[in-house]
């Protein structure tokens, strides 16, 4: 008897979680809307919108880097995403050049080449005097600047 009893309880308990999981949803019980204003009206951009003071990627890279027998290059952030780079890269070169941000570096262009500072140490430069530096920006082999 005590068998049959626990089963009938048992399946009371099975059959009561059948019916609810049958049950209706209950229906919303707040169906009113509330007006949202026209956000479609461009507001005043902030700080992070305004191109004008867009952060560079490379802004840590301003100031002025020294290669080998006195060749530089000095970093000059401009306008969002570009920078001017005063640049002695040679004995015989010196001049001034538009950069750009990329994903690796400045790209710029330098008579009909396009190069890139990117970063590296003094021994990726391939020049004995910056070996063993290790805050530098590589535009080619033989052609490095470092911060001391």
């Amino acid at each position: 008897m005590q068998k049959s009893f626990l089963i009938g309880a048992a399946a009371l308990v099975l059959l009561s979680g059948c019916e609810k999981a049958e049950a209706p949803a209950p229906a919303p019980t707040d169906t009113t809307t509330t007006e949202v204003p026209d956000e479609t009206v461009p507001s005043e951009p902030t700080a992070a919108e305004d191109p004008a003071t867009a952060p560079h990627r490379f802004a840590s890279w301003a100031g002025k880097w020294t290669g080998v027998e006195g060749m530089f290059v000095t970093i000059t952030a401009a306008e969002p995403g570009k920078y001017k780079l005063e640049m002695q890269s040679d004995l015989d070169t010196k001049g001034t050049y538009d950069g750009n941000d990329t994903e690796h570096g400045i790209q710029f262009k330098r008579g009909t080449e396009e190069l890139s500072l990117r970063r590296g140490n003094g021994d990726e430069t391939g020049l004995k005097y910056l070996a063993g530096k290790k805050e530098c920006l590589i535009v080619k082999t033989g052609e490095g600047y470092c911060r001391d």
